[in-house]
């Protein structure tokens, strides 16, 4: 007997109870534990976002200061999870790097057998600062550079930038990194935080769950549209072409245009509105606006011809471009933000468990249906 069919992909299926993040795709409305992204896109902080995420509350000073001296402390890796990094392929992209590396540090958390909601929190403090070294550190050893120590009196987007760069980096940039870690942060039950409450579920440990959301991340269907955008961005600079032009003769080979479009949103993706600010302000700071005006040009052609919006892959890409930031750290950038989400994800799912076992409709042949000898067999 059959039970209520889901739309293809779970589509419209509410597959949990959550408190953490609420979306209203018609009216283009994200929160965070019920404050809308826009405010905390404009006031808040990576590190409060974080905060936020994990404890349901907005710290006070004394709250949050704890937290990034805690968040600064975890900042070290075992010197074997180095070795590896230096042990991998160069054929390796970084969101492989990040996912093998990151299933890796289970080996070195004195923690990991002990699945308690303080324990769990522990482990979520160490993968986030870890996960932000592990993608600078390989990004420095493969281009045969010197590891740069992290600095603890820097906050998490500043240090990652001087880890991966080995310069300080300027307050605009270090600013706008930030910002984009706060929209990136969370985004209810997408396929990687899903993938993670799956495995987190069958009481598993927090680092197989954010392996298995990296694992998630890494399909281009989920991360990677960042990575189309900037590659078409990069095409059409080095034809020379115009950017309406290319992106029509591309809609004509029925080519997809990366960074348009959601499958929640109806409307415009409320993390591009800040993303575009940030893009345009950047480019103009650094002197280097094409980037954006190629994007605001196409954006403006697809949302007139087509009726489409861009959304946080859009002009995450030229932000990213911009501060000078190689194309495939794009995703693994993505994934040293949504870790936030995922551990409050898995915090949650752990803390109120129930095994995640949905149900699938049956399609096959009727039953019941013959076993056929092998003799009589076409």
């Amino acid at each position: 007997m059959s039970t209520a069919v889901a739309g293809k992909g779970l589509e419209g299926v509410v597959a949990a109870n959550s408190g953490i993040c609420w979306i209203d795709g018609e009216a283009g409305v994200l929160s965070y534990r019920g404050i809308d992204i826009h405010e905390l896109a404009e006031h808040s902080t990576f590190e409060e976002t974080t905060y936020l995420l994990w404890n349901g509350i907005l710290p006070n000073h004394l709250a949050l200061r704890e937290f990034q001296s805690q968040l600064a402390l975890a900042r070290g890796l075992d010197f074997r999870i180095v070795s590896l990094l230096r042990s991998i392929p160069a054929s390796a992209t970084p969101m492989e790097v990040l996912r093998t590396a990151v299933s890796a540090l289970s080996f070195y958390d004195a923690d990991e057998k002990d699945n308690s909601h303080d324990a769990n929190v522990r482990k979520c403090y160490h993968l986030t600062a870890q996960m932000a070294m592990i993608v600078a550190i390989y990004d420095r050893l493969r281009k045969g550079l010197e590891i740069v120590p992290p600095d603890r009196s820097m906050n998490h987007a500043a240090n990652f930038l001087w880890m991966l760069n080995g310069v300080k980096p300027s307050e605009t940039a270090a600013k706008t990194l930030d910002m984009a870690l706060v929209l990136h942060a969370e985004h209810e039950l997408n396929a990687s935080t899903f993938a993670a409450r799956v495995i987190a579920a069958t009481l598993s440990d927090v680092h197989s769950a954010v392996t298995g959301a990296i694992g998630a991340l890494k399909g281009p269907l989920h991360g990677g549209a960042n990575e189309g955008v900037m590659r078409m961005l990069y095409a059409i600079d080095k034809t020379g072409a115009d950017p309406v032009e290319y992106v029509k003769s591309m809609l004509a080979a029925r080519q997809k245009i990366s960074g348009f479009g959601h499958r929640v949103y109806k409307t415009e993706d409320p993390r591009a509105t800040h993303l575009r600010k940030m893009s345009e302000q950047l480019g103009r700071d650094a002197g280097e606006p094409k980037w954006y005006e190629m994007s605001r040009a196409i954006e403006l052609y697809i949302n007139s011809d087509k009726k489409l919006n861009a959304n946080v892959d859009f002009y995450s890409a030229s932000t990213y471009a911009t501060l000078g930031i190689d194309i495939d750290l794009y995703t693994p950038i993505f994934a040293i933000s949504r870790i936030a989400g995922w551990a409050a994800h898995i915090i949650e799912q752990l803390d109120d468990n129930r095994l995640i076992r949905p149900r699938a409709e049956y399609i096959g042949p009727p039953y019941p249906s013959p076993y056929i000898p092998m003799d009589k067999r076409a």
